[in-house]
C-alpha cells in the first residue's frame, strides 16, 4: 500500500459534452483527487446526471470555443494545483502516484506535460504521432496556464511561470474514437471550428490549399510519423487526418466566398415565368 503525504491539494477538471458513455469511467480514474469538476455545455444526453450522482461538482459554460471553456473551467477550480482530464481519458495507477509524489515534493516545477497512450481499433497506437501525444500541460499550479479564450479549437496557450516545464515520465490513457463513425465526425466537427480560427486569423486558400494541405497531412503522419507501422488503424488515423485538414481549407474557401444559387423562377402552366 502507497501512503501519500498530502501536504497540497489538488482539483481535476473534466471537459465534456455529450458523453454519457465516458464520463463514468473518466471520473472513476481521478476518485483520489480533492476536488472534481465537471465542465458541461449543456449535455443533451446524462452526462451531467451521471456526474453529479459520483458527487462531482458540475458547471455549465456555454461553448465560446475550448480556449474560453478551459479558462472558465480553470477559474471554478478551489486548490492550487490543478489537473485537466478529458472525458475521453483515463488516469492510471501510476500516473495518479507519480502526480502525487508532485505536488508533495518541496520544488515542484508550475507546469508539467503527461504522455498519454491512445487506444483504438483494439490496440494501443505506437506511431502516427499518437505516443507520447503532448497535449497542453495538464498538471499545473492556479495561475500558470491562460489559453486564449476566443480561440474555437486546438487552443494556444501562455505559461506564465519562470521555472522550466517538466515531463511526467508516467502515461495516461486515451480513447480518442469510440468507433469509425466518430472519426469521421471529429473530422467534420474540427474542421469547422478549424476554418473559423484560420479565418479569425485573417488567412486565405483556395481550393488547391485545401487538397495540398490535406495530402501532406495524410504523409506527415503516415510516413514521416510512421503510421504505416500502426496497420490498419494507421491508415484510418491518416485518412481521417487528410479529411479533417482537407476539410478545413475548403471550409475557409466557402466562408470567405459568395457561393449563390442561380435565382429561381416561379413556372406556370401557362402564362409565362416569373422571378422569385
Amino acid at each position: 500500500m502507497v501512503i501519500y503525504m498530502k501536504t497540497q491539494k489538488i482539483s481535476v477538471y473534466i471537459i465534456a459534452y455529450n458523453e454519457e458513455e465516458r464520463i463514468r469511467d473518466a471520473i472513476n480514474s481521478v476518485l483520489w483527487a480533492d476536488e472534481i469538476i465537471l465542465a458541461d455545455s449543456y449535455s443533451e444526453d446524462d452526462t451531467a446526471s451521471i456526474a453529479k450522482e459520483m458527487g462531482v461538482k458540475v458547471i455549465q459554460i456555454d461553448f465560446k470555443g475550448f480556449g474560453d471553456l478551459r479558462n472558465k473551467a480553470m477559474a471554478a477550480c478551489r486548490y492550487n494545483w490543478i489537473f485537466s482530464l478529458d472525458a475521453d481519458e483515463r488516469c492510471t495507477p501510476d500516473a495518479r502516484d507519480e502526480i502525487l509524489a508532485i505536488i508533495a515534493s518541496s520544488e515542484p516545477v508550475d507546469a508539467y506535460y503527461i504522455p498519454r497512450r491512445n487506444f483504438f481499433m483494439g490496440q494501443w497506437i505506437k506511431h502516427s504521432g499518437f505516443y507520447p501525444d503532448y497535449r497542453q500541460p495538464q498538471l499545473f499550479t492556479k495561475g500558470t496556464l491562460e489559453f486564449k479564450k476566443d480561440d474555437p479549437v486546438h487552443e494556444e496557450y501562455k505559461i506564465i511561470s519562470e521555472k522550466p516545464i517538466g515531463y511526467l515520465k508516467e502515461s495516461i490513457w486515451q480513447f480518442p474514437y469510440r468507433n469509425l463513425r466518430e472519426v469521421a465526425h471529429k473530422a467534420n466537427k474540427y474542421s469547422s471550428l478549424g476554418a473559423k480560427k484560420l479565418q479569425l486569423r485573417g488567412r486565405k486558400a483556395t481550393m488547391f490549399t485545401a487538397l495540398t494541405r490535406g495530402l501532406w497531412s495524410f504523409f506527415h503522419m503516415y510516413i514521416l510519423k510512421k503510421g504505416i507501422l500502426d496497420g490498419w488503424p494507421g491508415v484510418v488515423i491518416a485518412v481521417g487526418n487528410f479529411q479533417g485538414t482537407f476539410y478545413k481549407y475548403a471550409k475557409l474557401v466557402e466562408l470567405q466566398s459568395d457561393w449563390k444559387p442561380p435565382e429561381s423562377l416561379t413556372l406556370y402552366r401557362t402564362g409565362g415565368e416569373k422571378k422569385s
